[in-house]
């Protein structure tokens, strides 16, 4: 048995500080947390802006990843729909990146834990696409996050609403549960689903919540809501990192 730890990346998102004089690449704490506590593996940083030709040699150090949320939505040209209005942020070097990360992740069985940005970027990957704004649509629910000035995070990270997954799915058979709660901090949301992509779970009002890629050996799966809050005291959320985990350290025993 190997004992070496698997190094599991973190996408980032670029933000802008100090009023624009510096620009750095970052995720929040809890993504970093949640991998250190409960995957056995070793948390790292993938910058927004890698070389093309570099990704193939950055993938063989690689032993799983996670694709984070973020405050910028991926731009519609990467899915034919609209353009954003012109006060929408972007993150030009994360779409680019990790649009192209994830099937090379897929070909080479590397796992991927995709969250709330991270699932859809899994859906637009392989050709699927977004709803802009789903509290738009009708008999849709609001998803956002509350946004009053005094919230706290606990109010933020609330469970609201129920989702139902998909039975005799992996969701279904990891937890034996036919639905749970789930807290709710998106505005965009899957529209069309890719062909390579299966269902795992539903909102109340139809939303999609939580996908699997079939094709992929072993665990590539993307949730809508913040799994990385408090896995400690959520059993989906901590059983999806220590089964993301499980399966980073069974791809280090094959390849490493």
């Amino acid at each position: 048995m190997s004992s070496i730890k698997p190094i599991i990346g973190i996408s980032t998102n670029e933000i802008t500080n100090f009023g624009g004089r510096q620009v750095s690449h970052s995720t929040g704490l809890r993504y970093v947390n949640a991998v250190a506590k409960f995957t056995n593996g070793i948390p790292i940083l993938i910058p927004s802006y890698i070389n093309n030709d570099d990704l193939d040699q950055l993938l063989k150090k690689l032993d799983g990843i996670v694709l984070t949320g973020g405050r910028a939505n991926i731009e519609p040209h990467h899915f034919g729909g609209k353009p954003f209005p012109p006060d929408e942020p972007i993150d030009v070097g994360r779409d680019e990146i990790v649009l192209k990360l994830i099937p090379k992740c897929v070909s080479l069985g590397i796992p991927i834990f995709g969250i709330c940005r991270g699932i859809q970027e899994m859906n637009v990957a392989y050709g699927g696409t977004l709803h802009y704004r789903v509290h738009l649509l009708p008999e849709k629910n609001d998803h956002r996050m509350p946004r009053e000035d005094d919230v706290t995070i606990k109010e933020i990270f609330k469970l609201r609403h129920r989702i139902d997954f998909t039975k005799n799915g992996y969701f279904y058979n990891l937890i034996n549960k036919e639905n749970c709660m789930v807290n709710s901090l998106h505005g965009q949301a899957i529209n069309a689903l890719a062909q390579n992509l299966k269902i795992e779970a539903l909102s109340d009002d139809g939303v999609i919540e939580a996908i699997s890629i079939p094709e992929h050996p072993s665990f590539a799966v993307g949730v809508q809501w913040h799994a990385e809050y408090e896995p400690e005291n959520n059993d989906l959320n901590r059983c999806l990192f220590k089964e993301f985990g499980l399966a980073c350290s069974e791809y280090v025993k094959k390849n490493k």
